[in-house]
């Protein structure tokens, strides 16, 4: 509900450590989230991965996509259909197992996001 599980945030207090002595410094960063509303707050949890990054001096990548299915030519098969700039944003059915979500559309805007992920990460290490 609104941001993380508990079982996250945990994991999340744990890497105070890591914080302190700024061990993922420089590294990339980047987000998804899923849940079962198209909004239900996805937003807010793309905002506190980033700034969890930022606190880490990590560098976020966004999206790098423009807003699909916003127009009347849009689709529900379009990338990046519910419109975020900060990471993937997901969307599954409640009351359904996850072999019935996300929807395609969603998975191919997450291959996009993992792809420029990788894709940077080769442009940094060859630098």
């Amino acid at each position: 509900m609104e941001n993380f599980s508990t079982e996250f945030k945990k994991v999340m207090k744990a890497m105070s450590a890591f914080w302190m002595e700024q061990k993922w410094a420089g590294k990339l960063a980047a987000g998804f989230t899923n849940s079962a509303s198209q909004s239900s707050d996805k937003l807010n949890t793309l905002q506190s991965l980033a700034i969890f990054a930022a606190q880490h001096g990590m560098l976020w990548l966004s999206l790098e996509l423009m807003p699909g299915n916003n127009n009347s030519q849009g689709s529900v098969e379009d990338l990046n259909r519910l419109g975020s700039f900060m990471g993937v944003m997901a969307q599954s059915n409640a009351g359904q197992g996850p072999e019935h979500g996300p929807i395609p559309s969603d998975l191919k805007t997450a291959e996009h996001l993992g792809k420029r992920v990788a894709t940077l990460a080769a442009r940094f290490l060859s630098k």
